[in-house]
């Protein structure tokens, strides 16, 4: 019956904040993502998706980006079209972002944080970055396959203390048990 398994195929991240009171500055929050090689999976990305870019095989795209969580609903939207990627990669991870405009901003400082990762109408997962209130970046998913089996999801939330470039190359070290 394994051969009827077909993993995870397509599937959108969303991510919502409220915008900062009224005479402070925005928050901005973005999401993240970067697919690893096989022969490295815990090593470099191969290239990382994050505001003003896409995969170039157009295969994890930003759909919605916000600068400061206003709108209705999720901010912030990306796509992963899991199905779609090339078979030398066997692992993507994605993170959240918080931007350090002016002065320290952490999960605990964002109004009414969220986030939802789906695979059609199905919620493989929801958060609202309660487990990680001191962060200033966490990733939010991974998806591993081995050779060119199905993709399957690994949710968790896990913190990051730190600017945005250094959480970009440490994102896709290994998960310490």
């Amino acid at each position: 019956m394994n051969d009827l398994n077909k993993g995870i195929r397509k599937v959108e991240i969303a991510l919502r904040w409220d915008p900062s009171p009224s005479g402070e500055p925005s928050t901005d929050l973005d999401l993240v993502a970067a697919p690893y090689p096989a022969e490295g999976p815990y090593g470099e990305p191969a290239y990382v998706v994050h505001f003003d870019s896409r995969s170039p095989d157009g295969t994890i795209t930003l759909n919605r980006d916000s600068k400061d969580g206003q709108g209705f609903g999720y901010d912030e939207v990306m796509t992963v079209e899991l199905d779609r990627l090339d078979e030398r990669y066997a692992r993507v991870v994605v993170g959240v972002v918080i931007q350090q405009h002016r002065g320290r901003r952490t999960f605990s400082g964002v109004g009414n944080p969220g986030l939802r990762i789906r695979e059609g109408y199905t919620v493989l997962a929801e958060d609202d970055f309660g487990g990680v209130p001191g962060a200033t970046a966490a990733t939010v998913a991974e998806f591993v396959r081995d050779g060119s089996g199905p993709w399957e999801f690994r949710p968790g939330v896990r913190g990051f203390e730190g600017d945005p470039a250094a959480f970009t190359r440490a994102m896709g070290s290994a998960r310490r048990a």
